[in-house]
């Protein structure tokens, strides 16, 4: 009986009194991954008006196929794309209108691949653009075929692409902040900057190097140290920001408060007073001057004389102080 017990105890850890009841932890079962919805083609829809386009011979990364679509190229699910030739649109102006009024609203972003294949393109460029904004297109330039292709290969690989895809990448720590200051010049890389640092110890050091100080740093030659220079050293404003900026009005200023020792500490002074009484006789005479021509007026007519000597009297008194 006693060996009995003891196999029951065994089968049953959780009836021995020394040990707690306790149950074991569930296991968490990975959650799946929710992929983006890809119900619409894998492949480029071209329409059957684009046979014999050179383009279609560009499209080698993707795979596409012919299809009935009121748009020349499917690249997505709801994006399409018209196709028009500069030089066709000269010939046939009416062409493109009536392929837009065919698409009725179907795709949210509607693309207008233009290949610019003629000369004179601006008046053509404005009036399409007009057109553009109008039927809420979306314009596209290229020059060539092989451009065109990989425009409509990019579209239709960017179809299921999260919007961070094209966010650049911000600097998590100080040293990678520093790196991505000092290559802000074009031909000045990542290994640059390190020896760059480790020959000054800190940013405000090579800030501070002169020219021929910087030379001097491993993988540094003329031209990444006249692009450094110019890049610490110019001016944070443009000169054409500089233009645009509304000038300043001309207050008359006050005499600078300059003090002549060969005349003592009160010539300032002085001459302060003098300019003073000048600039007042003026008022004056100009004052009574206007008072003068107005009419009804009944004023002497020397008093305009006297203010005169008045103000030939000052400036006299000026001239010999400052001999």
């Amino acid at each position: 009986m006693d060996g009995d017990a003891d196999k029951e105890a065994i089968a049953s850890p959780g009836s021995n009194p020394s040990t707690p009841n306790t149950h074991p932890p569930k296991v968490q079962q990975p959650k799946p991954q929710v992929l983006a919805n890809r119900s619409g083609p894998t492949s480029i829809l071209v329409s059957t008006r684009q046979k014999g386009n050179p383009i279609l011979s560009h499209i080698k990364l993707l795979p596409w196929e012919y299809a009935d679509i009121p748009a020349d190229y499917v690249v997505g699910a709801t994006t399409c794309a018209l196709f028009l030739s500069l030089k066709y649109h000269r010939l046939h102006p009416e062409y493109v209108y009536s392929r837009v009024r065919l698409l009725a609203g179907k795709y949210n972003l509607r693309l207008l691949l233009i290949m610019v294949d003629i000369p004179n393109h601006e008046d053509s460029l404005k009036e399409l653009s007009k057109t553009s904004i109008i039927n809420n297109l979306t314009l596209m330039l290229c020059w060539s075929a092989p451009e065109a292709a990989h425009y409509l290969e990019l579209f239709k690989s960017s179809e299921n692409a999260q919007p961070t895809a094209i966010r650049t990448q911000q600097a998590q720590s100080y040293k990678e902040s520093l790196v991505e200051f000092v290559t802000t010049p074009r031909s000045i890389n990542k290994s640059d900057a390190a020896s760059l640092i480790s020959t000054f110890g800190s940013l405000q050091n090579a800030v501070n190097a002169q020219p021929e100080q910087i030379s001097a740093v491993p993988g540094w030659g003329e031209k990444k140290v006249q692009q450094w220079c110019s890049a610490v050293r110019e001016d944070f404003r443009t000169e054409a920001a500089k233009r645009s900026t509304a000038p300043k009005t001309r207050v008359p200023a006050r005499p600078s408060r300059l003090v002549d020792e060969s005349r003592g500490g009160d010539a300032y002074d002085e001459d302060e007073e003098m300019l003073r009484a000048v600039l007042e006789e003026s008022r004056k005479t100009a004052a009574a001057e206007a008072a003068a021509k107005a009419p009804g007026a009944e004023k002497e007519t020397q008093q305009p004389e006297e203010m005169s000597e008045g103000i030939t009297a000052a400036l006299a008194k000026l001239r010999e102080g400052g001999g």
